[in-house]
């Protein structure tokens, strides 16, 4: 059973040092850098490695092309951006440029999400994941804290391909142990239960975890799996998750009809149908406020997963 700890902090800020750490072991990385290097922590690997690091304005477009340049010459690349600006503005070249010649280029998109708060609609990607998960060859990751985010990007940079990792602005509780091991496509299993499933991704892991200590405070035991490897996606455990529960609830920020809601139904339809039931923003764009507050006003909670379980289990 996961605990979670005391400490905090946001998952972009695993970026910059965790590629400053992998060149110092010998990895010949290039970043390229959207000019928001500050906030995604891109622009750390700059000051420390000027001569592997480029950054090319306001210009996403370009950006793909120069990561795909360098990515041909021989070098992993990883650039960055904020995820309403990659892949949004850029959503051809990444399927031309980068999808389709299968590149060693590493898409990480800060600030996803309706956490993203203050700055509002036009900053809260919520299609993102799914945008990406379309495209043949990539690999889509969305790490529920700042550890498993440094994993990530280190298990990316060791595998050939493209790969898209989304991050986000706010600082949440730390779930996972610093000796903590991340494998692609393979869902990680916080706490047991024979009652439901919830299976949740990013800073909605968290979240699930203190849903299942409410439950758990009536006597309903929730499994809790963070599905952090949205392609591959852990098409076995949503499936043992289905027989061996018998209820199953999603939790995302991100809209249900196209994220993780609808990837899990499609696996349980094929293999176990069970009553479901979904956590995440329905078809509505973000808005203004402090993300705590964003959450609160979206259902995006503790006490709302708690219901959809409540829910769930009536429907068996």
């Amino acid at each position: 059973m996961a605990s979670v700890s005391e400490k905090i902090a946001a998952t972009r800020e695993a970026f910059g040092p965790t590629l400053i750490r992998l060149v110092q072991q010998g990895l010949d990385i290039a970043v390229v850098d959207a000019d928001l290097g500050v906030s995604t922590t891109a622009a750390a690997f700059g000051k420390e490695f000027p001569g592997r690091f480029f950054s090319v304005g306001v210009a996403e477009q370009n950006m793909i092309g120069v990561a795909a340049g360098l990515a041909g010459a021989g070098k992993t690349v990883f650039a960055s951006s904020f995820a309403v600006f990659v892949p949004y503005r850029c959503y051809d070249q990444i399927r031309i440029s980068l999808a389709y010649p299968k590149a060693n280029v590493k898409l990480v998109a800060s600030h996803g999400g309706l956490v993203t708060g203050e700055d509002g609609f036009s900053a809260q990607a919520l299609e993102d994941l799914t945008m990406m998960c379309s495209l043949p060859n990539f690999s889509v990751i969305f790490p529920a804290d700042v550890v498993e985010s440094a994993r990530a990007i280190e298990m990316a940079a060791h595998t050939p391909g493209p790969f898209y990792i989304r991050t986000f602005r706010p600082k949440i509780p730390v779930i996972y142990s610093d000796d903590f091991r991340f494998e692609l496509g393979k869902a990680h299993q916080l706490r047991d239960g024979r009652d439901a499933t919830i299976i949740a991704v990013g800073e909605m892991v968290y979240i699930a975890l203190q849903a299942a200590e409410k439950l758990a405070a009536e006597g309903v035991q929730c499994r809790v799996l963070n599905m952090s490897s949205l392609k591959p996606l852990d098409e076995r455990a949503i499936t043992a998750a289905a027989n061996e529960t018998g209820a199953i609830v999603t939790a995302e920020d991100h809209q249900i009809r196209i994220g993780l809601g609808s990837m899990v139904a499609q696996v349980t339809a094929g293999s176990h149908p069970v009553p479901m039931e979904f956590v995440g923003v329905h078809d509505r764009f973000g808005e203004s406020g402090k993300w705590e507050e964003l959450l609160e006003h979206f259902g995006l909670t503790s006490n709302a997963i708690a219901d959809a379980v409540r829910k769930a289990i009536s429907r068996k």
